[in-house]
């Protein structure tokens, strides 16, 4: 199984991968869909930074 993980991703299939993306999204979507995606991406690790600092139940709070 590790000799399929390891030849899972070739190059020749990150192209087909990009090609199916520009298909699906348009090269004008592109630009906007990233930046979409990186936004959502920075709140996602602010919110669980913010979780991460006011957890009460964190074991570093509570030692024992």
């Amino acid at each position: 199984m590790a000799a399929v993980l390891r030849n899972a991703l070739e190059p020749w299939h990150v192209l087909v991968v990009v090609l199916v993306v520009v298909v699906l999204f348009g090269s004008k979507k592109l630009p906007d869909t990233a930046r979409a995606l990186g936004k959502s991406v920075r709140i996602l690790k602010s919110e669980a930074k913010a979780l991460r600092t006011d957890d009460p139940a964190s074991p570093a709070d509570n030692p024992r």
